[in-house]
C-alpha cells in the first residue's frame, strides 16, 4: 500500500517524530522557524546549486491523509514493498484439464528451462496436480483390468510407466532449482540487510557532525545511491529498516535549515514526476489485458511510494485523490475479470458435477449382459474424458469434486468387477465343457464308422454352439484344438467319399464336354422334332451320371441353355412349364432331401392359393345383380375363372409328380453326411 500509515516512523532509534502530513513543515523547517536567506550559512547558493541537481531523489516519509486512509483498501494488493515483484508476478496459469499425460511431461519440460524458478511456480504445480490426477485414474484402470483377469485379485497387481519416471525426473530439476533459487535468496537478503544497515550507520554519523555543509549534502546523496542499489531485504525487516532510514535523513535535513525557495523547488519536481505518473496510470485504463495493467500499476505505486519525494499541501490531497481514483477503477476491472472468471468456474463445477451424478446414474444400473456392460464402459470413458476437458472449477472446491469423481469411478469400477467376477465363474465352467468336447472329438477323429461317427461329431458341433464364452486367453487355443480334431475327421470322410464317388467326378467331366456341344445346337424350326431333340438332350444328360455336391453349379448351366431353347418353341405354357418341372425335379431329386421337401411345400401352397381365388371369382358372380352371360364383366369374371383352373390343374399335376419321386427316395438308403465345422 503507498502511503501507508504503517510506513511512518515508529520510535525509530528511541526517537519519534510526526505524521507525514508534517514532512517538511516539520522534518525541513518549522513553520514557527521561518529562516531569512540572511541566515543562511555562505554555503546555501551552493547547496542549492546541488539540490536542484539531486531533484526527486530527496528521501521522504510517506504522505498519509484521511482520504488515503479511505482508499486503502481499494489499494490493498498495490503495496509493492516486496523486492521479489517481478518473481511473484507469474504470468496467469492455463487450464491444463484437456492436456494428455504425455503434453503434461513436455509442458514441464518446457517449465524447467525458464530462468525466472518462481515466474512458473503456478504453472509447474498445475501442471503435476493435473499429471497425478490422471495417472491415478490410469493406475485404478490398469488395477480394474488385473482385477478382471485374476478374478478380483489385486494382491500381485504392479505396473510401471515409464512417462511418470520421466515426469519425476524432470519435477525434481524444478524443485531442486527453486531450492537453490530461495537460498540464495536468503543468502542476498541478509547481505542487503547488513548492507542497508551500514549505510544507515554512516547516515547517523553523518546527521551528528554535518559540519560541511557542502561535502555533507555530497555524501548523502552518495549514501542515497547506495541505498537505492541496496537491494532487497528479509520482510520483517522492512518497514523498521526503511523508517530508521528516513528518520535519519530528515535529522540530516534538520540541520541544513534550508530556505523555503529549495525546498518548492523540491515540491515541483516531485509534482511533475507524480503527475507523469497519474497520467500513465490514465492510460492503463484503456488497456485490453486487465491483468497487465494491474502488474504495471503495482510498478507505478512502487515509484510513487519509494523513488519520489513529498509535494506542497496545496496539492498533495488532489493528486493523491487522482491516483486512488484511478487505482480503484484498475481494481474494478480487475474484479469484475476475476468475477468473470469465477462464473465460468461456477458453470464448470455444476458441468462437472452432472457428469459425476451420470456416472453415479450409470452404476446403479441392472445390467445382465457383456455387449450391455460394453455400452456402459464407453459411455463412462465418454464422461470421463468430458470432465477432464469441463475446465477449472474453484479452487476451495477442486479438491472435493476430484475426489467426488473418483469415488463415482470407483463405484462403477466396483460394480462392472463384481458381474465380471461371476462371469468368469460361468465361463470357466464353459470352458470345462468344450475342454471335454475337444477330449471327445480327438477319440473319435480317427474313427472308420464313417456314417456312424459323422452324426455324433455333428451333435458335439452343434452342443458347442450352445455353450457360452470361455475365459479370452483359453478361447482361441480351444477352439483351435476342436476345430483341428473335427477337420481332421470330415477330411478323411471326405477322402474317403471321393474314393467312393470317382464316378460322381467322371460324370461330371462327361457333362463338362457335353455342355460345349449342347452350345452349339439350333433349333430346325420343325417344332415336333425340335422339342424331340430338346427332350432326348435331356435323357442323355440324365444318363451321363449324378455329379459330387460341390460340382452342381453344372446343373444350372445346363437348365439356362435349356431355358433359352424353350423359350425359341411355340409350346403351349403348360408343356413348356411341364417339361422344364420334370427337369428340374430330377435334379432336385438327386440333392439334399429338404429342397424336394421344400418344393412340395411351396406347391401345395400354390394350390391353396389358386383354389382360394377361384372361389372367391365364383363367389363374386353370386352377388352380380345383372349376371347375365353377355355382360362383358361377368364375361371377364369367366375367363379369369377358368385360367385360374387350369393353372389349378398345372399345380396339381406338379404335386402329383413330386409325391411320385417323394415316395422313391423314401425308399432309397439315406446318403452320408456332408462336414458341418464351427467357424
Amino acid at each position: 500500500m503507498l502511503e501507508e500509515k504503517n510506513d511512518n516512523l515508529h520510535n525509530a532509534d528511541g526517537n519519534t517524530i510526526s505524521g507525514a502530513g508534517d514532512t517538511f513543515e516539520n522534518g525541513y523547517l518549522p513553520d514557527n522557524k521561518i529562516v531569512e536567506n540572511s541566515d543562511l550559512p555562505e554555503e546555501a547558493e551552493d547547496l542549492k546549486e546541488q539540490l536542484h541537481e539531486t531533484e526527486g531523489q530527496m528521501p521522504f516519509a510517506p504522505e498519509f491523509s484521511e482520504e488515503a486512509a479511505a482508499t486503502e483498501h481499494a489499494a490493498a494488493e498495490t503495496d509493492s514493498e516486496e523486492e521479489h515483484h517481478d518473481e511473484e508476478h507469474a504470468e496467469e496459469v492455463p487450464d491444463y484439464t484437456g492436456f494428455s499425460m504425455e503434453q503434461l511431461a513436455t509442458e514441464l519440460e518446457t517449465l524447467v528451462t525458464a530462468e525466472k524458478v518462481l515466474s512458473v511456480k503456478n504453472r509447474v504445480e498445475e501442471v503435476r496436480r493435473e499429471f497425478y490426477n490422471k495417472y491415478n485414474h490410469f493406475i485404478e484402470d490398469k488395477k480394474d483390468e488385473y482385477a478382471n483377469e485374476n478374478n478380483g485379485d489385486t494382491t500381485g497387481f504392479e505396473y510401471h510407466l515409464p512417462l511418470k519416471q520421466s515426469f519425476d525426473g524432470l519435477y525434481n530439476q524444478y524443485r531442486d532449482k527453486k531450492n537453490s533459487h530461495f537460498k540464495k535468496v536468503q543468502t542476498d537478503l541478509k547481505s542487503n540487510l547488513d548492507k542497508r544497515q551500514a549505510i544507515i550507520e554512516e547516515l547517523k554519523v553523518l546527521a551528528d557532525n554535518a559540519s560541511n555543509l557542502k561535502d555533507s549534502i555530497k555524501q548523502v546523496n552518495e549514501l542515497r545511491e547506495r541505498w537505492k542499489n541496496a537491494g532487497p531485504i528479509p520482510r520483517d525487516k522492512y518497514n523498521h529498516v526503511f523508517n530508521n532510514f528516513h528518520f535519519h535523513i530528515e535529522r540530516f535535513y534538520d540541520q541544513l535549515h534550508l530556505d523555503r525557495e529549495a525546498r518548492d523547488l523540491d515540491f515541483k519536481h516531485n509534482l511533475d514526476q507524480k503527475l507523469k505518473i497519474i497520467a500513465r496510470a490514465e492510460d492503463l485504463l484503456t488497456e485490453a489485458d486487465v491483468n497487465k495493467a494491474f502488474r504495471e500499476l503495482q510498478a507505478l505505486h512502487k515509484i510513487w511510494k519509494e523513488e519520489i519525494g513529498p509535494v506542497s499541501r496545496d496539492h498533495r490531497e488532489e493528486i493523491w485523490r487522482k491516483f486512488s481514483d484511478i487505482t480503484r477503477q484498475i481494481h474494478d476491472k480487475r474484479e469484475a475479470l476475476v468475477n468473470k472468471l469465477r462464473e465460468a468456474e461456477n458453470e464448470h463445477l455444476e458441468h462437472k458435477r452432472e457428469i459425476i451424478a451420470k456416472i453415479n446414474a450409470i452404476a446403479s444400473d441392472k445390467v445382465i449382459s457383456h455387449n450391455a456392460w460394453q455400452g456402459l464402459i464407453d459411455r463412462v470413458e465418454a464422461l470421463r474424458d468430458e470432465f477432464f476437458k469441463a475446465g477449472k472449477v474453484p479452487q476451495e472446491v477442486n479438491e472435493e469434486v476430484w475426489t467426488a469423481f473418483k469415488a463415482a469411478v470407483r463405484n462403477f469400477n466396483g460394480v462392472k468387477n463384481s458381474f465380471y467376477k461371476d462371469i468368469k465363474k460361468d465361463q470357466q465352467t464353459n470352458l470345462n465343457r468344450k475342454l471335454a468336447l475337444v477330449e471327445k472329438a480327438n477319440e473319435l477323429k480317427e474313427s472308420d464308422d464313417f456314417a456312424g461317427t459323422s452324426a455324433i461329431m455333428k451333435q458335439i458341433q452343434e452342443e458347442w454352439k450352445t455353450i457360452g464364452h470361455v475365459p479370452r486367453k483359453y478361447s482361441d487355443a480351444v477352439w483351435k484344438d476342436f476345430k483341428a480334431a473335427c477337420n481332421h475327421f470330415f477330411d478323411r470322410l471326405h477322402a474317403h467319399r471321393a474314393e467312393a464317388n470317382k464316378d460322381e467326378v467322371d460324370a461330371f467331366e462327361r457333362k463338362k464336354e457335353y455342355l460345349e456341344q449342347l452350345k452349339g445346337f439350333e433349333l430346325t424350326g420343325n417344332h415336333k422334332d425340335d422339342l424331340d431333340a430338346i427332350k432326348k438332350h435331356i435323357e442323355n444328360w440324365k444318363t451321363l451320371g449324378r455329379v459330387p455336391q460341390a460340382r452342381r453349379h453344372i446343373e444350372g448351366k445346363f437348365n439356362k441353355i435349356l431355358d433359352a431353347l424353350f423359350d425359341k418353341l411355340s409350346l403351349s405354357k403348360k408343356e413348356s412349364e411341364m417339361v422344364r418341372f420334370s427337369n428340374r425335379l430330377e435334379q432336385l431329386a438327386d440333392g439334399d432331401t429338404r429342397r424336394l421337401e421344400n418344393e412340395q411345400v411351396f406347391i401345395m401352397r400354390k394350390i391353396d392359393e389358386v383354389q382360394s381365388e377361384i372361389f372367391q371369382l365364383e363367389n363374386n358372380i353370386q352377388f352380380i345383380s345383372n349376371a347375365k352371360a353377355d355382360n362383358p364383366f361377368v364375361k371377364e369374371v369367366y375367363k379369369s375363372i377358368e385360367r385360374h383352373k387350369e393353372e389349378l390343374k398345372t399345380w396339381k399335376d406338379k404335386l402329383k409328380q413330386i409325391r411320385s419321386l417323394t415316395k422313391k427316395q423314401d425308399e432309397a438308403p439315406a446318403a452320408e453326411p456332408t462336414q458341418n465345422t464351427e467357424e
